[in-house]
């Protein structure tokens, strides 16, 4: 399992791609029914057609999402043959998901669906200081995206319908410990070898090329010395910041929100209170908690007749270990410290020594007596001015960006050549930028920073038709749109210009051509006579431990039939030379710490149960008879 890893190094990049998407929950099966509308059809599940068009579009989304995840992963992964099937891959898991979950009758149930929104990392991003979801960002957000909270939330209750298909499989995999320990042992095993290394770098001196062979380099490998392509741009900005300059904050508005926040920005409210508990065991059955009931009330009667005996009743009957020794006492606190039913009671009495009536909560029946109260004194409206005023300029500088992200995305679409019509109706600054790339440059913050953004910018609609890009959210109350104002494409540099990079190319290729003809020589003549080698001391080679040795050596050595030792092979290290190493024995694992072997077991574990998932999933496939129309790229494919 482990050797299939390290040899297919591109197919589970391919692998990678189409497990790190998150499922299209902001897309979604019905979103992709919105584009059925042609196209043809390059795929089949349970009888339902997938488009040409369904396919183009859930690639995009997928891009758009890794992108922003990963910036910095090469951008021609994202465009290769191999990394589009895997997009239709993924898309026809979907549907098979969907099928079985038709088929299977399974839902999710509202509370289900109200949890995973309460976790959702674009909802949390939605949620001011007290907790409170904002519903008009909340709305705008999703309108960007197409869909209205009804749509998302339905497609969030999809995705966890589909979830539940291969949960069974996931959650009840077993692996016996024998089996793994097997695997585990063969995987981690180490190999005494020698190791000679014949390094291009040594061979660097003995290359002198002509300039007829670096022309004929630069020629036959000019996508090595191109220049990027670039566009100077221009864009604007929406967000809180670009709007606020235009907020007044009128007195009226300050003592309005000062009087409607004051229990909220004053002191600190905190009362004292002792109870008496009596318990009901968590589960009990209903004569339990009749009998506790009858004693409570008992109880109760005796405080009504005695309040001044609080305390010596709580001490004989309540049954809360931690405050019955003290007479009940709780000491001072606030909200939020005490269950809600005693903590509702409490703060609703008005005068010291007042008590309850018997109080319920999950703990049992509780008598409360209120026995002192303190309250900070909420600073004055003058105080509280400055904070009041930042506070109210940044809520309405919040609402003026909800209340003009529509028009801004409108305008820069409905006036596609020019972006001073939405800068004038919004007064917002034109800003440029030069020498911008299809991928974030180091150092760039802010929207130039958004692959997203970037991508619409040289999308064929903003390069060839000059048109503004649409509306693009670069971070949350942030949106951007911008025009492409001169473009460079990319193109071959001067031979010139380039002549000594081309140098570097050919010395570094010709030294290991060299390097690789040597070490070839010389592992023939020490294969024909074994005594005559010339080879270094041996060090021990594993997966954990490679002596600083080449990952492709380390793998020849794994490789060597331990039935035929010692044995020789050849490793070819590309620009960096060749290697010959002599495997000499075997040796066992050394027995790792107990921790180390445990996860190792997990690790394991985790695998296995992926397998059976997927073996799961290719039985679905077949019951659904799906048909993918497309053939399947040859590794290593190109556009």
């Amino acid at each position: 399992m482990f050797d299939f890893v390290r040899n297919h190094n591109r197919v589970m990049q391919i692998l990678l791609f189409i497990l790190i998407v998150p499922s299209f929950v902001l897309f979604g099966l019905e979103g992709y029914n919105r584009y059925r509308e042609g196209g043809e059809t390059v795929a089949k599940v349970d009888g339902r057609e997938i488009s040409r068009t369904d396919w183009d579009n859930a690639h995009k989304q997928a891009v758009d999402r890794l992108r922003e995840q990963m910036p910095n992963l090469d951008a021609k992964l994202f465009d290769s043959p191999e990394a589009r099937y895997g997009t239709l891959e993924r898309l026809v898991q979907d549907h098979v998901l969907a099928a079985a979950v038709e088929h299977n009758h399974l839902l999710v149930g509202d509370q289900r669906v109200a949890r995973e929104l309460q976790n959702n990392e674009l909802i949390a991003a939605l949620r001011g200081a007290d907790g409170k979801l904002d519903m008009q960002r909340y709305r705008d957000v999703l309108k960007r995206q197409g869909m209205t909270p009804e749509m998302f939330e339905n497609n969030v209750r999809n995705d966890l319908a589909r979830g539940q298909v291969l949960n069974g499989v996931l959650q009840t995999a077993f692996m016996p410990k024998a089996q793994a320990g097997v695997a585990l042992d063969s995987y981690f095993e180490r190999r005494e070898a020698q190791v000679a290394h014949f390094n291009a770098a040594d061979f660097r001196g003995k290359v002198a090329p002509t300039d007829a062979e670096l022309q004929a380099f630069y020629k036959e490998n000019p996508q090595l010395f191109q220049a990027p392509e670039q566009a100077n741009i221009e864009y604007v900005v929406l967000d809180p910041a670009a709007v606020s300059k235009d907020v007044t904050v009128n007195e009226a508005d300050l003592k309005t929100y000062y009087e409607q926040n004051a229990s909220r920005l004053g002191g600190k409210d905190e009362r004292r209170a002792s109870h008496i508990l009596i318990a009901v065991p968590k589960g009990a059955p209903q004569a339990d908690k009749d009998k506790a009931r009858a004693k409570a009330e008992a109880v109760l009667a005796q405080v009504k007749k005695n309040p001044a005996g609080f305390a010596d009743i709580a001490k004989k009957e309540s049954q809360d270990p931690g405050s019955a020794a003290q007479g009940g006492d709780l000491d001072f606190f606030g909200r939020g410290a005490m269950v809600k039913p005693v903590e509702d009671v409490v703060f609703g009495m008005k005068t010291k020594g007042e008590i309850s009536g018997l109080v319920e909560s999950e703990f049992g029946y509780h008598i409360v007596q209120l026995t002192d109260m303190k309250s900070e004194k909420p600073p004055t409206f003058e105080e509280m001015r400055p904070k009041l005023e930042e506070q109210v300029r940044r809520e309405q500088a919040q609402k003026k960006f909800s209340e003009s992200a529509e028009t801004f995305s409108n305008t820069v679409y409905e006036q596609p050549d020019s972006l001073k019509p939405v800068a004038e109706k919004l007064k917002l600054e034109v800003r440029t930028a030069q020498a911008v790339t299809r991928t974030p440059q180091a150092g760039v913050k802010g929207p130039l920073a958004n692959p997203k953004f970037l991508q619409s910018l040289f999308s064929s609609d903003a390069l060839e038709r000059k048109r503004n890009t649409e509306a693009v959210e670069f971070g949350p109350s942030q949106l951007v749109a911008g025009r492409i104002t001169q473009y460079s494409p990319a193109h071959a540099r001067p031979f010139e210009e380039v002549k000594d990079q081309v140098r570097d190319r050919v010395v570094a290729t010709k030294a290991a051509e060299l390097a690789k003809k040597e070490g070839e020589a010389k592992l023939a003549a020490w294969k024909a006579n074994p005594a005559g080698a010339q080879l270094p001391a041996a060090v021990v080679l594993s997966r954990q431990a490679a002596d600083k040795q080449s990952p492709k050596v380390v793998e020849a050595a794994l490789r060597a039939d331990p039935s035929k030792l010692p044995a020789l092979a050849g490793v070819d290290l590309g620009l960096e030379g060749y290697s010959i190493v002599k495997v000499n024995r075997v040796l066992p694992r050394e027995a790792p710490a107990a921790q180390q072997a445990q996860q190792e077991l997990l690790q394991y574990a985790r695998a296995w149960t992926t397998a059976e998932a997927e073996a799961y999933y290719n039985l679905l496939k077949d019951r659904f008879n799906v048909q993918i129309k497309v053939p399947k790229p040859k590794e290593g494919a190109t556009r």
